[in-house]
């Protein structure tokens, strides 16, 4: 029995956003396919989680064994969303594109989970790339929406996508390799003309057919 976790970052609700709409069609096209499956949601557009802060860092680098009671509560959370993620065997990630990056919420969320001791270790002896991840195995899609068009390798905005590249260069803290990752994206959302349907519906066909595909792997 696989376990879905669904992550949704608009700050739009259900209803108006384009990426919960396709997180929402993945996860229901994903179960028709294998019902058993168990799915875990979390909307960090509409309930995110806290920012990093000087106690958080100063928990987190302090090794179990010798951290205060304290340390426990300011470290809840990140527990919390990273179990989730190790129980997670395909994550489906919905984000909108703001200002050419990702969401700040979804950014506090991978700041949360990327996290010494259980997401990644880290070793000098390593020279210089002591940074090794914990976990493996995961299939991540990202389904997202972009004011504009033409962020794909080679477009002609390619050079402004700080989105696609941030997810990647964090991917392996979630145990996906970067080069496995789906993407799947909605554009033209600010023209609203034919070109922004006609985007619309073929990511809707992408994710049915993506979700029927990983459904039976």
């Amino acid at each position: 029995m696989a376990t879905l976790l669904k992550i949704d970052a608009s700050a739009q609700l259900r209803e108006r956003s384009h990426t919960h709409q396709l997180t929402e069609l993945f996860t229901r096209t994903f179960l028709d396919a294998a019902p058993r499956t168990q799915v875990i949601e979390r909307d960090v557009g509409q309930s995110p989680p806290p920012f990093v802060d000087h106690r958080f860092i100063h928990a987190a680098f302090t090794p179990p064994d010798k951290r205060e009671p304290w340390m426990a509560d300011v470290l809840a959370t990140s527990d919390r969303l990273i179990d989730e993620i190790v129980a997670a065997d395909v994550i489906v990630l919905g984000t909108p594109m703001y200002n050419y990056g990702i969401p700040a919420t979804l950014k506090a969320w991978i700041d949360q989970v990327a996290r010494i001791g259980r997401t990644f270790s880290f070793d000098l002896e390593r020279g210089d790339f002591p940074i090794e991840p914990m976990l493996s195995g995961k299939r991540l899609v990202v389904l997202s929406s972009r004011g504009e068009f033409g962020f794909a390798p080679g477009g002609v905005r390619a050079d402004r996508n700080m989105l696609d590249p941030a997810i990647a260069a964090c991917a392996h803290y979630l145990g996906v390799d970067a080069a496995t990752i789906a993407t799947i994206a909605i554009e033209y959302q600010e023209f609203k003309d034919e070109r922004h349907s006609a985007s619309v519906d073929a990511a809707r066909v992408r994710a049915v057919d993506l979700a029927r595909q990983w459904a039976v792997i």
